[in-house]
């Protein structure tokens, strides 16, 4: 069994538990992720089984349309500000965090960088990685 996966955001309102190993870890370069992290990129671990990922306090909600069309229903915390986690239309059963909201964020490990047809030439990105112009299809 996997150690749990357990994070939340900068002033404990919000928790979030899973016991589930994330099916997907990425840098993403995409507009949005820049614009929402304030930097060049966002990082995430991306989970299964959201309806068992346990989740604590009330997080405040927007929807955005993402580059590949599909709507992301982000989370934050309404008292800090801090993204926690994101949720996606087109595959309801998923959960994406932040990795920088992790309690251990040393568990995250990229496997690769979407949107790098996105990416700021001053955001430099591990050259191992995969990298996707766009999001990958499964």
């Amino acid at each position: 069994m996997t150690q749990p996966y357990t994070g939340g955001c900068a002033c404990g309102a919000i928790r979030y538990a899973t016991r589930h190993a994330p099916l997907f870890q990425n840098h993403c370069q995409c507009v949005d992720c820049r614009r929402r992290s304030g930097t060049g990129h966002g990082s995430y671990l991306t989970f299964p089984a959201r309806a068992e990922m346990t989740i604590t306090g009330e997080a405040a909600h927007w929807e955005v349309t993402a580059d590949s069309g599909n709507v992301k229903n982000h989370a934050f915390c309404p008292v800090c500000g801090t993204p926690v986690y994101l949720s996606f239309s087109e595959a309801p059963e998923l959960i994406a965090v932040h990795a920088g909201s992790l309690d251990e964020p040393d568990r995250f490990v990229p496997q690769a960088l979407t949107y790098s047809v996105r990416g700021l030439a001053w955001d430099a990105i591990d050259p191992s990685l995969q990298a996707f112009e766009r999001m990958p299809r499964q």
